[in-house]
């Protein structure tokens, strides 16, 4: 290990120091896009360093901390098959994990550098580190053959030209072949030349004619040096065979062949044709065609004809290896001359890889609510090919919601386009297409499978918009009334639907107090027993609550009808039955078949069809007298009401309703069958069923009767002396004063509707001057005139005056002459007169006599004259 502050150890920095000098420097690129980073560095290290020396600080250059490094699993990615290098996360540094030979690595090409990413996840981040590898001197020239052999002719003239094989050294810069050196002699001078590649080769001269006799054989010694530091050499002997002369060396018709060939041609395939002329004869002009060694791989590649001078393929030719071969060519007679050209050959790229895809990183689970551009996974794809060949273009299935972008170099980032919905579509196949822009293009594709993983953005719906159901009144405590269920296209907990009552107040009670529910399977329960006549619907709110975080609710109305059950009989509103009074409706007997005696009328609190009503006279005094309207419950006579027939009538009347099974209620209707009251009075007074007379009430009435029995008696003598005083005087006119007022008796009508019968009693009454011929007259009673009630008193009949002398006429009115019970007060017949009506009831019924001069009609005149004024006050 080096020490605290030191890159490397020290054996290291001195053979950097003392051989190359080398500098480490690096270059630090952060782009930052999107969600992703992506940086660039670049550092410089000699090659044959030990295993563990530390290249660089990344964890400092990126400016990332160790727990960054450790918590993102930061790792390096190459594509190469050895790990030239490793990363410390626990130190955040780069070291050596494997010798690195430049020459084995890169050969000659410059610079050579060795490329690898360093990748972290959460978040994804991408980081390029590109390491230049510097070539140190640790190779030294040599030849590739240890002994060279030359024959020269002893007629080679000054200046002709020898080839020497190249030495091969595998460094690179300024640690390669620099220069050679010859050992000294008197004929040859070593003269240097560069190919294009910038490699070096050397040329013998001849300085001076040879001569066989003197010198058959020079030896020669070649030495090949690098530019290193300390420098490296290589030597080869060269033996040089004098022969005899020969002195035209071969000529190529061309400096320089160009040649094309194909990657991946067969064996044997032509390639080109190369030729050269010898101006000697015989065994001198024939010419022997080669290659000069240049590399020692190259020539494996291409075989020439030593005769013909074709030039073929004798190996595989990989256009990824080596894009360009150049050769040397050397025509050699056999006396031993050469000529020298060289042949450049440009290799034809073919599509024949297929692009590599390698997934650097992908998430399987992406949340629903992800957001656009965030990126699924990082993909490297490489093709070895070149030019189009090489263009890569990676596509994915357009109907999927993602798309393709270039990020670094032969990096692509797949990315979310649109905003996923797991409740459409809950998992992806990715399938990733690497084309590349070959003729025909070659493709390969990888798969990826990806969740979206739910949230919740779903708020749970109802089957229905709202829900109606019915139950039966008097139901149980308890009863299931009815199922509300919600969907919740969410998944698991965010699915998981719980049912609530929302607080709302039914009639000012809470809802609870009518039904609960089952907040797991939705049923909604009845808390209490119904009853129609009192609740008819209720109308709540049920809220579907999702588990979600936060939760999402929907609400929905439920109206629950209560369905009638016949449990409520009839209820008979008139006639009113009371347990100590009377009721009775009056019939006169010149009633005729089908006069409306009265209607029963009864209602029932439930409904439809339970509360139609039906009536039916279930019995009677004569049945044959009356008869009940089914529907509308009225009373009437089916014939004649004859003077046979009974004054008090018995009717009882049952009211059904239409219900299973149906309920009834039975009303007694007792009709009078007379023309005056005091014929009624005088039948019913003897009614003795059941009657419970109130003791004041009779009190009073006794009272009252004494009362009008004493004025009676006292108004009766002071008429008759009133009238004997008259009598007695002459005949002269005098003005009485005693007021004549007509009386209007109260107006009874029917409170409870239509079916009471209104009779008219009519009385006429003349008054003169002369008491005597004063007189009070009975009239038919008037069926068809109707009384009003109204308080303008716009129906109520006119009184017409008809004037006949100093008459007047006063038309009584008596409507309703029906002895009955008033707002279920009365416990008896006459529990609702007073003192006036009684009075009135008296005048009413005592004149029978309709004579005018008869003391009973004055009395009656005088009665109405003295007490009516009394009465309406």
């Amino acid at each position: 290990m080096a020490p605290r502050g030191q890159l490397f150890p020290r054996s290291v920095r001195w053979r950097l120091s003392c051989i190359l000098g080398w500098k480490v420097g690096f270059l630090i690129l952060l782009t930052f896009m999107g969600d992703r980073v992506a940086g660039q560095i670049r550092y410089s290290i000699p090659e044959e360093m030990k295993k563990g020396s530390v290249i660089g600080n990344v964890a400092q250059d990126l400016g990332l901390d160790l727990k960054r490094l450790r918590s993102g699993r930061a790792r390096i990615v190459s594509g190469e098959n050895i790990q030239y290098t490793e990363l410390k996360t626990d130190k955040g540094i780069l070291v050596v994990n494997e010798r690195i030979d430049r020459e084995q690595l890169c050969g000659d090409v410059t610079p050579c550098s060795l490329s690898f990413e360093i990748i972290l996840e959460n978040p994804i981040e991408l980081h390029r580190v590109t390491v230049e590898i510097l070539d140190i001197n640790d190779n030294a020239p040599f030849f590739p053959n240890k002994d060279i052999m030359f024959e020269m002719s002893e007629s080679a003239t000054i200046g002709a030209k020898f080839p020497v094989e190249s030495a091969v050294d595998p460094d690179v810069g300024p640690n390669a072949l620099q220069n050679y050196i010859i050992s000294p002699n008197n004929y040859f001078i070593l003269k240097q030349h560069a190919n294009p590649d910038g490699s070096k080769y050397a040329e013998l001269v001849l300085q001076k004619p040879l001569d066989r006799e003197e010198h058959p054989n020079l030896p020669l010694k070649v030495i090949a040096v690098d530019g290193g530091n300390p420098q490296r050499s290589g030597t080869v002997d060269i033996n040089v065979s004098v022969l005899d002369a020969n002195d035209n060396a071969p000529v190529f018709n061309q400096s320089v062949y160009r040649a094309v060939v194909v990657e991946n041609a067969p064996k044997g395939t032509y390639i080109t044709t190369v030729n050269a002329t010898d101006a000697d004869i015989g065994s001198n002009g024939e010419i022997i065609f080669s290659f000069a060694k240049i590399k020692g791989s190259t020539v494996d590649v291409f075989s020439i004809d030593e005769n013909t001078g074709i030039i073929s393929v004798s190996g595989l030719i990989d256009f990824e290896k080596e894009k360009k071969y150049e050769l040397r060519l050397e025509a050699r007679d056999r006396g031993g001359l050469t000529g020298t050209s060289k042949v450049i050959i440009d290799v034809s790229d073919v599509n024949d890889n297929l692009p590599v895809i390698n997934i650097m990183s992908f998430s399987n689970t992406v949340s629903e609510d992800a957001h656009l551009g965030t990126t699924i996974a990082v993909i490297n794809v490489k093709d070895v090919d070149s030019d189009k060949n090489g263009q890569i273009k990676c596509t994915i299935d357009k109907t999927l919601p993602f798309k393709i972008q270039s990020s670094l170099t032969n990096y692509y980032n797949l990315v979310a386009d649109q905003h996923f919905d797991r409740e459409t579509t809950s998992e992806y196949d990715i399938t990733i297409i690497a084309t590349d822009s070959g003729s025909p293009p070659l493709s390969s594709s990888v798969t990826l499978q990806l969740r979206i993983s739910d949230v919740n953005d779903n708020v749970p719906l109802f089957d229905k918009n709202s829900y109606s159901a019915y139950v039966t009144e008097n139901n149980s405590p308890g009863v299931s009334i009815i199922t509300v269920s919600a969907r919740d296209s969410d998944w698991n907990q965010n699915a998981r639907i719980s049912y609530f009552l929302e607080d709302t107040k039914i009639s000012g009670n809470p809802v609870s107090n009518y039904v609960s529910i089952n907040s797991e399977t939705g049923v909604l329960h009845a808390v209490r027993s119904f009853d129609y006549e009192q609740l008819k619907e209720l109308h709540l709110s049920v809220k579907a609550q999702d588990g979600g975080s936060p939760p999402l609710s929907s609400n929905v109305t439920v109206k629950i009808m209560i369905q009638d059950q016949n449990d409520n009989p009839p209820q008979v509103l008139y006639p009113v039955q009371t347990g100590g009074s009377l009721v009775a409706e009056m019939v006169p007997r010149s009633a005729d078949v089908g006069y409306l005696v009265t209607k029963v009328v009864a209602v029932d609190v439930d409904s439809g069809q339970n509360a139609w009503l039906s009536y039916k006279l279930q019995k009677a005094t004569d049945r044959a007298l009356f008869e009940v309207g089914l529907q509308n419950g009225e009373i009437r006579t089916i014939r004649q009401v004859t003077d046979k027939d009974a004054v008090k009538q018995r009717l009882s009347v049952i009211v059904e309703d239409n219900g299973q099974p149906s309920r009834s209620a039975t009303v007694i209707v007792n009709v009078a069958v007379a023309d005056s009251f005091p014929e009624v009075l005088s039948e019913f007074t003897d009614f003795t069923h059941d009657k419970e007379y109130n003791d004041n009430l009779t009190f009073y009435l006794v009272l009252a009767l004494a009362v009008v029995s004493f004025l009676f008696i006292t108004c009766l003598v002071v008429i008759i002396s009133v009238k004997i005083y008259r009598w007695r005087q002459s005949r002269i006119l005098y003005h009485s004063n005693l007021p004549v007022i007509p009386y209007y008796p109260p107006r009874y009508s029917d409170t409870l509707g239509t079916g009471t019968l209104q009779h008219v009693y009519n009385y006429e009454v003349c008054r003169t001057t002369d008491s005597r011929k004063s007189d009070m007259k009975y009239m038919q009673p008037m069926s068809q005139s109707l009384v009003s009630v109204d308080g303008d008193g716009a129906d109520t009949p006119q009184v017409e005056k008809q004037l006949s002398g100093n008459c007047s006429l006063m038309s009584t009115l008596v409507s309703n002459i029906i002895v009955r019970s008033q707002f279920n007060r009365c416990s008896c017949f006459f529990q609702n007169f007073n003192l006036e009506q009684m009075a009135r009831l008296w005048l009413s019924i005592a004149p029978q006599c309709r004579c005018p001069w008869c003391w009973e009609g004055r009395l009656v005149n005088f009665v109405a004259m003295f007490f009516m004024p009394s009465f309406t006050r």
